[in-house]
């Protein structure tokens, strides 16, 4: 039996439903209770210490998928509480259930801004909370996994920015600004971005489940890597619009306009969808590389497939129901 913490967002979602649809046994543990998995939800907070070594199900397999992870989130000591805290309580309930396998979603935000063509041997170098407080929660779990080494299993996944249907984060806004010519082309365009589809992170993380003893760790992103000329103007052609990347501004400007933003956000006490973060990490170099071809997966959807459908769903097909806010 798997058990899916944090399995009501976006990427334990898409996971469910692939353990569903292939008669796979599991449970869900999340705050929040699934919309698409309700009669199969454990709601709890990992914080909570109490409610969570009460649980009586005995799964064979940790997912831990829960984290904070926005940029904005207040007050700032949810991070460590929450990914870090909430590390620690899940390694102690797996040796409580005597759980030898666990996979843990942590990020590629571990390595910052970080060099084009950064693999899992990457530096570490953080440059907000969020990559902070995941990084030691990988420590923790391999903490875990070193006390029994012999017998048990951890998989360390961190993916870079992850889109797909339903989904109300980056990649979506990105999307949405292209689909009503609202989109404003800041710096050159020449920076490329890595990607992942949800369908195919949710299928290496299954995938993942049949690894033997030991760490493994994986970046996962889906190649090709755009740069951010091309894929406007792969958008733009899947939406039937012109194949032209539209108006642009240099960077310069662009980082003052995020500055002032900060500013005003700051003095009303409420974030703005345009910050200084934003416009550098949209402006940044963020290509990774992997060691996936290694195990032997194969994505399911390539990543060109991937975003037409993305942008059928969300942009000319008539979908409603369920969505998910993330960065």
């Amino acid at each position: 039996m798997y058990l899916i913490v944090g399995g009501s967002g976006f990427i334990g979602t898409s996971l469910c439903s692939y353990l569903s649809d292939n008669n796979k046994d599991f449970i869900i543990l999340d705050k929040l209770k699934s919309n698409s998995f309700p009669e199969k939800t454990i709601t709890c907070d990992i914080r909570d210490r109490d409610k969570l070594f009460g649980i009586k199900q005995n799964p064979d397999l940790l997912v831990s998928l829960a984290a904070e992870h926005r940029d904005d989130v207040k007050p700032r000591s949810l991070y460590d509480e929450v990914n870090i805290g909430g590390a620690e309580n899940l390694c102690e309930f797996s040796e409580r259930k005597k759980i030898n396998k666990i996979i843990f979603t942590s990020s590629v935000a571990v390595y910052g801004f970080a060099e084009p063509g950064t693999n899992e041997n990457g530096k570490i170098n953080p440059f907000n909370d969020y990559g902070r407080t995941k990084y030691a929660a990988e420590l923790i779990y391999r903490k875990w996994q070193m006390k029994d080494p012999a017998n048990r299993t951890l998989v360390i996944i961190r993916p870079t920015v992850v889109f797909g249907e339903k989904n109300r984060g980056n990649v979506y806004n990105l999307l949405k600004q292209i689909s009503i010519n609202r989109f404003l082309m800041i710096g050159d365009g020449s920076n490329k971005k890595s990607m992942a589809y949800v369908e195919n992170v949710a299928s290496f993380i299954n995938y993942c489940s049949r690894l033997d003893t030991g760490i493994h760790l994986y970046n996962y992103i889906d190649k090709p890597d755009y740069d951010m000329n091309h894929l406007v103007r792969l958008v733009r052609k899947k939406l039937g619009m012109k194949d032209t990347v539209g108006a642009r501004i240099p960077y310069s400007l662009g980082l003052l306009g995020g500055y002032i933003c900060d500013l005003v956000s700051f003095l009303i006490r409420k974030p703005l969808s345009i910050s200084s973060i934003r416009i550098k990490k949209f402006c940044k170099n963020t290509v990774f590389e992997a060691g996936i071809e290694e195990t032997g997966f194969i994505p399911p959807v390539n990543l060109s497939d991937a975003l037409e459908q993305t942008i059928n769903y969300e942009f000319i097909e008539d979908n409603e129901g369920e969505v998910f806010y993330t960065e």
